[in-house]
């Protein structure tokens, strides 16, 4: 392959990830949105206001509960018949379970079946997720020249953040309308526009080729036969350390993005406009933030940055609670300024790279997908109805940013005392970087896509 043909092989590849996660991500974190802000009142409308929170926050979790079954089959099938494929199937069911979100009936029309049929949708939203993330990671890495797979990597991985922009956009158009239209069809819209979306990435995703690494040791060693039991067998300490990682850069984000959408208005008297601004804001510095810090773990190592990002973590967890009490616009702002794009976009730049460097190249798929999805329960899905239970249905929040603090430094506990440096690592290797010795000479760029030095590929 030619230098200008990985040139521009590399640059779809990027830019189709991106849109793919971030239509993915639009997706998800409308839910999240959506159960701050309606599902209590439209689909559990005989619980008390506090139960109806918790229990929308339930459902939202659900979906986190189905994103591991979506990286176990979804895995398989990327390690075995393609990374291409695969991705084009979790995106058509994303975006269905999705769109059918928006036709739901609420619990006034068809009784107890409105909730059921709410979490079935979360279930099947989650599920496309877990097998989503994992191969639009490993799309890029497997196609990025080995000594730049952290800054090309991060790049897609903003996906959850131009997904937020998008959703907190859509919620804060519709939020104009007056609250009766709003409660009846406003909210709907922004799920049903997710098939327009849908649509721009199925043509993106339909013009990529497969990764060169997937095929080249398809050729020579011939397809995984079972690579899930592969890396339960082999590679489970992977596994757990990736679930101990994620607890830095899931907790952060989502104690902002969906608790405190909840929690600030009703308890700390902070207006709605002023939290999903702070969010966009935060959203767009998430960018160049994390081409820093992709670009820094290239230099220095995946696991010094992440050290750096789950202690972050840990420090700003008081402080930013601190800020959100001070009922200052500008506070505001600045605490999750300070949170999401000094700390989480440090550990959720390296992920991609790391996460998937830490696997052989015939079971990737599987091991990077299975880890970050049992991870993301944990740390993610249960993390609104854990800060929300922990308040008590009050405002005491100091248990809540102890909880943040005290899971931010396990992660930073499990970076540095674990945590197998990946960055020199030969993709084309079938070992794991636990047993590897991935700390020793540069990994060659055989198998990866050839970019000159100052290419500076983005979306």
């Amino acid at each position: 392959m030619t230098s200008r043909h990985a040139s521009a092989q590399l640059r779809r590849t990027v830019l189709s990830s991106f849109i793919g996660n971030t239509i993915e991500f639009y997706d998800f974190l409308l839910y999240g949105l959506a159960s701050a802000l309606v599902f209590g009142d439209l689909f559990f409308p005989s619980l008390s206001p506090f139960a109806g929170t918790l229990a929308s926050f339930a459902t939202f979790g659900i979906g986190f509960i189905a994103r591991p079954l979506g990286g176990f089959v979804f895995g398989h099938l990327g390690d075995t018949i393609g990374r291409k494929t695969t991705l084009v199937t979790t995106l058509c069911g994303m975006g269905a379970a999705t769109f059918a979100v928006g036709l739901l009936p609420t619990y006034d029309t068809i009784g107890i079946w409105a909730p059921v049929l709410l979490v079935v949708l979360r279930f099947i939203q989650g599920f496309m997720v877990g097998g989503e993330w994992g191969g639009a990671m490993l799309m890029v890495v497997e196609n990025a020249p080995a000594h730049r797979r952290g800054f090309f990597s991060a790049w897609p991985n903003t996906g959850g953040f131009s997904g937020q922009l998008l959703a907190t956009g859509m919620f804060a158009l519709m939020g104009m309308l007056p609250d009766g239209q709003f409660q009846s069809w406003g909210w709907r819209v922004p799920f049903l526009c997710s098939a327009v979306l849908v649509g721009v990435g199925l043509w993106m995703r339909g013009r990529l080729g497969e990764s060169e690494v997937f095929e080249q040791v398809k050729q020579e060693e011939g397809k995984a036969k079972a690579p899930l039991l592969d890396v339960l067998r082999h590679d489970w300490r992977s596994v757990l350390l990736i679930m101990s990682l994620r607890f830095s850069e899931s907790v952060p984000f989502f104690l902002l993005t969906v608790f405190a959408v909840s929690y600030g208005p009703e308890h700390l008297g902070i207006p709605k406009a002023t939290l999903t601004t702070a969010i966009m804001i935060a959203s767009v510095l998430a960018f160049p933030a994390h081409g820093f810090f992709g670009a820094l773990s290239d230099k220095v190592g995946r696991r010094p940055v992440y050290v750096y990002g789950g202690l972050a973590a840990a420090a700003l967890a008081f402080p930013a609670f601190l800020l959100l009490k001070s009922g200052s616009a500008v506070l505001i702002v600045l605490a999750y300024c300070l949170v999401i794009n000094l700390a989480h976009n440090a550990c959720n730049a390296v992920q991609p790279a790391l996460f998937t460097e830490l696997f052989g190249s015939k079971v990737r798929y599987s091991g990077a997908s299975v880890g970050a999805q049992l991870g993301a329960i944990v740390a993610g899905g249960l993390t609104p109805f854990i800060a929300t239970a922990l308040t008590g249905g009050g405002d005491n929040w100091v248990p809540v940013a102890a909880y943040a603090s005290a899971v931010a430094l396990v992660s930073a506990a499990a970076a540095y005392f674990f945590t197998p440096e990946t960055s020199r690592r030969d993709l084309v290797d079938t070992s794991s970087a636990m047993t590897a010795g991935s700390e020793s000479a540069p990994a060659p760029d055989t198998g990866t896509a050839k970019a000159p030095e100052t290419d500076t590929v983005a979306p």
